[in-house]
């Protein structure tokens, strides 16, 4: 027997998934709401997929995290309220232009302490991570940055990543242009790159979930 496959189109599914979700943390709320008049508002994380990784990082029991890209700090506050007391958020950006908007929600939530801003090139901080001495220390890592820069990104994160540790890697989909093969711009090409990569990678289990604009889920083996 052959079943119906109408699931409604993609804007009907997100706005019924999101209005089925649970309240955010009202500091998130407060961060989206000021955000929603920015004229860069558009570049903040759906609420949702954060909501899905804020609870995969308590299942996994997840202390120290990494994240490339920080904009307002909106994920990396949802990183914090889902970590231990004494856990750590390593956030790399190269401007405080946004991560300035941000800081002030960290400290009104009660976890700026966990989040250790690092304004530099993200491959230099973690480039000086590994030089360091912490590979295989760290429990997850968020990539959404400059995609021409994701492969190295994924390459230093799997470095610093324990066993069972976790990437996700935001904007697989990149708007539906992952799956133009007329588009040949190089943030696609970097995006359709990784993805055929991670595909194959032995080095992790991976799956792309079809939320938002797409996230790839690696657990490093």
């Amino acid at each position: 027997m052959n079943c119906p496959r109408e699931y409604g189109s993609d804007q009907q599914r997100r706005t019924y998934i999101n209005s089925h979700m649970s309240e955010l943390h009202p500091v998130m709320k407060k961060l989206r709401q000021l955000m929603e008049t920015h004229p860069r508002g558009f570049i903040m994380s759906d609420p949702n997929p954060i909501m899905v990784l804020s609870n995969m990082l308590k299942l996994a029991a997840v202390k120290k995290c990494i994240e490339v890209g920080v904009f307002t700090g909106y994920s990396s506050l949802a990183w914090a309220l889902s970590i231990p007391e004494d856990g750590k958020v390593v956030a790399c950006d190269i401007s405080t232009e946004f991560t300035d908007i941000g800081k002030p929600f960290w400290k009104e939530a009660g976890v700026e302490h966990k989040i250790d801003l690092r304004i530099a090139p993200a491959a230099e901080t973690l480039q000086a991570m590994i030089d360091g001495g912490e590979s295989g220390t760290y429990d997850f890592m968020f990539i959404d940055a400059d995609k021409e820069s994701y492969d190295t990104y994924y390459e230093q994160g799997l470095q610093l990543l324990r066993q069972g540790g976790i990437i996700a890697v935001d904007n697989s989909f990149w708007m539906g242009r992952c799956m133009k093969e007329s588009d040949t711009s190089l943030p696609t090409q970097a995006i359709r790159q990784l993805n055929a990569k991670i595909k194959k990678d032995p080095r992790v289990t991976s799956v792309m979930i079809n939320i938002s604009d797409g996230i790839f889920i690696c657990l490093k083996k």
